[in-house]
């Protein structure tokens, strides 16, 4: 392994020790190397499980391996692990290929609570580590509240809020792959599985029916993905953020709050904030705060710079809470 590239884990692997808690349920991020001194290397812990994400132009599957041995002399109650190799030839390498061990883990425990996982259904780990700090937030200020999760993935987001003793949540993606995996979490956890809270449609419509139906709920979480086009309508976050927001504000109810996440590199914070900003002007929306990433994901030795400046958020992925009034 390069001299450089073992120093960088062993202080990612010394500033972590204690994040996976004392039965080793937690999930967190090991080794950032966008941040940590290794742009082609990022690595989680899920349980205790392993995950290597691969960023090489050439994949060297041999210095993952040793990768992988190296890091489970520091973390040896690891019993397996997998790699993601993202410009891998096949759909299998990318989703992830076991690199030891027999079964990767299918839940993990975050603020208490249950989380399924598939960390090989997707080309990332089913689970987004850096929304952390927006679960705990959830937990905190949802109770009694009714709630739609827009663009939800497998729902952690909703999780959390049913965590927080929400009244209702509603789950939407036009995967239902994605939300069945949201149902085993309610499932660990004991919450009730209403079909009709699982909408595994396109965002657009499902909307429009909203607005058309006047359902109101009191928090809306937009947290789509960077880019993506249906027959139904476009997503770009880097380019029109407002228009997704202003496709959702007529479903909250007067005093409700709206939960906006970009995680778009290339916009700037300031950029996404001018945005925001110009969206309160009218009075109807107000920034209430804004929810940093957690600082391990980050990394705590830092020698790389974001490809954007993020201030004032502390990470490209954005979270803002917004305040809503109705006229």
């Amino acid at each position: 392994m390069d001299s450089y590239l073992r120093s960088r884990l062993d202080l990612s692997i010394a500033s972590r020790q204690t994040l996976s808690g004392l039965s080793h349920e937690e999930a967190f991020r090991l080794f950032n190397g966008f941040y940590e001194g290794w742009p082609d290397l990022v690595v989680d812990v899920y349980g205790r499980t392993l995950v290597i994400h691969d960023y090489a132009e050439g994949p060297d599957p041999n210095a993952i391996r040793e990768i992988a041995e190296h890091i489970k002399i520091a973390y040896d109650w690891l019993h397996a692990g997998l790699v993601k190799t993202r410009n891998g030839l096949t759909q299998d390498e990318k989703r992830g290929i076991l690199l030891f061990g027999e079964k990767p883990d299918r839940k993990i425990r975050e603020h208490g609570i249950w989380y399924a996982l598939d960390l090989t259904m997707n080309r990332d780990a089913s689970f987004y580590l850096d929304t952390s700090n927006l679960r705990k937030w959830l937990i905190e200020n949802m109770r009694g509240q009714t709630v739609l999760n827009t663009f939800a993935y497998t729902g952690s987001l909703g999780v959390a809020a049913l965590a927080g003793e929400a009244e209702q949540v509603v789950q939407t993606d036009l995967n239902r792959q994605f939300l069945n995996l949201a149902k085993d979490s309610y499932s660990l956890n004991g919450f009730p599985i209403r079909k009709q809270d699982f909408l595994g449609q396109d965002f657009f419509p499902v909307i429009a029916r909203f607005k058309g139906n006047k359902q109101l709920f009191d928090c809306v979480i937009i947290d789509p993905p960077f880019f993506s086009s249906t027959s139904r309508g476009k997503v770009d976050l880097e380019h029109e953020s407002e228009r997704l927001i202003n496709k959702v504000r007529p479903l909250i109810k007067d005093g409700g709050v709206l939960i906006s996440i970009n995680n778009a590199v290339f916009l700037s914070g300031g950029e996404y904030m001018q945005s925001l900003e110009h969206l309160c002007k009218d009075g109807y929306l107000n920034i209430r705060e804004l929810i940093p990433v957690p600082e391990e994901f980050i990394g705590f030795e830092r020698v790389g710079k974001p490809i954007t400046d993020p201030a004032p958020f502390n990470h490209s992925t954005k979270i803002a809470v917004l305040d809503v009034k109705r006229k």
